[in-house]
């Protein structure tokens, strides 16, 4: 049996013997690093934490590129990363057709390339060798359940890229808006936050875990650096790459971009899309997954009109997503580990949960009021700030900053985030069993 196939049926073992809670990590962290790129550093197909070597052999080729961004001690994502592996899977002949390449650590990525979005566990972003992005792939399914091994989504991204790629360059004017923007800095180690910390290589010779910048110390990275200046933390950072589920809009996880479902009077039901409908361009962009289309969101304004075109049965239909004011900050950011620092900026370590129509009946509270239960008080360091300043689990915030009517953690920390810097003082009421208390809860 070789290495690669032990380190399988041990990432196999690990997924099916913890919990499904995505952001936990094996006991071992340095040994499953050192176990990954043993096992797969001299692998026939997979390019080893080289970039530079997988564009070079993509234009030598002529083959797309396929990049993986794992980190690999997280548990999230296992099952998947544990079948693109695998020797036999039923998506090996897919990537045969692709110079693959496996990236383990952040500190080096060129960040006007690489943007994605960085609070998964397991990313894929396609490319042309010279550079052009042809989609990305990433699946907040298999983030939530390690033990999730299901490919066919990857699969249909594989396939969609492979048919961009033979378009190619005569597809080139479609596939601008996939490009990554102007950064301010080069790779992540640059953003101050980061620098002097780490270095552009990981360290081998010694502890190499330490050494590593996971993919969602880039978004904390850059938030803080805002913070720091005492300036507004810009919207596509506090809620980045939204779910189509933001605008209502629910996509079948087996298909490219197949409409199961449309929320009523969502944008995405006023936009006339149905069940069934397959989005074929969005924004006048080829989509290859799903992630695709939580990029063209990230990258959309704050309001206006996106074009799409659907297959519906045998015929075509162009249709126009209305985005209204405020539509990015609905996104649900609750389960991101990006949202961690954010919380302790904003909240002062709590975490927050709307309460249903239900329970706010039983408390006297309309639908429309603001009713946020502190589901979790933090005890350490900056999220031990709530706590210090008298907040405690259970209580249930009915007025913030001024604010009451009804909004989710997510949108609230956004406000926060934008109207408040570092050192402000914020007036809370609370209810606490009957009583309703009044408290400050300090801005970091």
């Amino acid at each position: 049996m070789n290495t690669l196939r032990i380190w399988i049926l041990s990432a196999a073992w690990i997924v099916a013997g913890l919990s499904t809670a995505y952001a936990e990590a094996v006991k071992d962290r340095e040994g499953a690093v050192r176990q990954d790129r043993a096992a797969l550093e001299k692998d026939e197909r997979w390019v080893y934490n080289e970039v530079q070597r997988g564009f070079s052999e993509a234009r030598r080729t002529g083959k797309p590129l396929l990049v993986v961004l794992r980190c690999v001690p997280c548990v999230a994502c296992a099952g998947i990363d544990a079948q693109v592996l695998l020797q036999n899977s039923e998506i090996t002949p897919l990537l045969d057709q692709f110079v693959c390449v496996r990236v383990i650590n952040a500190n080096a990525l060129d960040l006007a390339l690489f943007q994605f979005d960085f609070d998964l566990s397991f990313s894929t972003l396609f490319f042309n060798g010279d550079g052009t992005v042809y989609g990305r792939y990433g699946s907040w399914s298999h983030q939530k359940d390690a033990q999730d091994t299901t490919t066919a989504g990857f699969r249909r991204a594989l396939e969609a890229t492979l048919v961009l790629h033979q378009g190619y360059p005569g597809n080139r004017a479609s596939l601008a808006g996939k490009q990554g923007v102007p950064t301010a800095y080069k790779t992540p180690v640059e953003i101050p936050e980061l620098s002097g910390k780490y270095s552009l290589d990981l360290n081998w010779n010694g502890k190499v875990v330490p050494s590593c910048v996971h993919c969602h110390q880039i978004g904390d990275a850059l938030r803080l650096s805002y913070r720091n200046k005492k300036q507004p933390i810009p919207a596509d950072l506090i809620w980045p790459t939204p779910a189509p589920e933001t605008i209502g809009l629910v996509l079948a996880e087996d298909q490219v971009a197949r409409v199961t479902s449309t929320l009523a009077g969502s944008p995405a039901a006023q936009a006339g899309l149905q069940s069934g409908d397959e989005i074929v361009t969005l924004a006048g962009q080829p989509l290859v997954s799903i992630a695709d289309v939580s990029w063209i969101l990230h990258r959309a304004p704050e309001s206006g009109s996106l074009a799409m075109g659907v297959r519906r049965g045998t015929g075509t239909k162009a249709l126009d997503l209305t985005l209204p004011a405020g539509w990015r900050s609905h996104s649900d950011i609750s389960r991101r580990v990006g949202t961690w620092g954010m919380r302790g900026m904003a909240s002062g370590g709590m975490v927050l949960e709307d309460l249903t129509d239900a329970e706010r009946d039983q408390r006297g509270l309309g639908t429309g009021d603001l009713a946020l239960r502190v589901k979790y008080v933090g005890e350490y360091g900056k999220h031990a700030a709530a706590k210090k300043a008298g907040f405690q689990k259970d209580d249930v915030i009915v007025e913030l900053d001024g604010a009451k009517g009804r909004v989710g953690e997510g949108e609230m920390i956004g406000r926060l985030l934008q109207q408040h810097v570092p050192d402000e003082q914020v007036k809370a009421s609370v209810l606490r069993g009957q009583q309703r208390i009044e408290l400050t809860l300090p801005m970091q």
